[in-house]
């Protein structure tokens, strides 16, 4: 998953280019889901890190800008479905979603993100994983105005729960 790429007309990337630049990199059966950075790929055994920092490196050189990547290997996005803590409590898909980070937060970091948190707004941290139930939108929520990213100086993606769905078919 890709940081902030064809969002707003910022950081354009065609998604054919994206794939021929993945499949250069040696990566197989590279496919995306929608025009904002979600790619599943074939590749052999590696660490998350180095592969991240491998696609964070082509991006740049392929087009001139510094994208945080995550990576997620497929089983790993099944089990984000399943260990949702927010299972039946809301009343559309479209109320929940998923904060991948770079790194798992500690506990004070938690404790942050907490305070920031309106009373409506319910988050649950799962390793490098924040469920974010949000009734009342995106918008002006702790995700909608990126307070998350500012406030922990930590490189997030979000995703609503539809494409999280998605992502485990791809």
């Amino acid at each position: 998953m890709l940081r902030g790429i064809n969002v707003s007309g910022a950081n354009m990337i065609k998604m054919d280019e994206l794939r021929r630049a993945f499949e250069r990199l040696g990566f197989k059966d590279v496919v995306s889901y929608i025009n904002s950075g979600n790619l599943a790929f074939d590749t052999r055994s590696t660490s998350e890190d180095s592969l991240a920092q491998r696609i964070e490196k082509a991006i740049h050189q392929s087009f001139g800008m510094t994208i945080p990547v995550m990576i997620r290997q497929r089983e790993h996005i099944g089990e984000v479905l399943a260990n949702n803590p927010f299972e039946g409590e809301y009343e559309s898909h479209k109320e929940m979603h998923v904060l991948f980070l770079k790194e798992q937060l500690s506990n004070a970091s938690l404790e942050e993100v907490r305070a920031l948190a309106p009373r409506e707004e319910r988050f649950a941290a799962r390793g490098r994983e924040i469920y974010l139930h949000l009734p009342m939108g995106v918008a002006e929520s702790v995700l909608g105005r990126g307070l998350i990213e500012k406030k922990l100086k930590v490189a997030v993606t979000a995703r609503n729960w539809r494409t999280v769905q998605k992502l485990a078919e791809l």
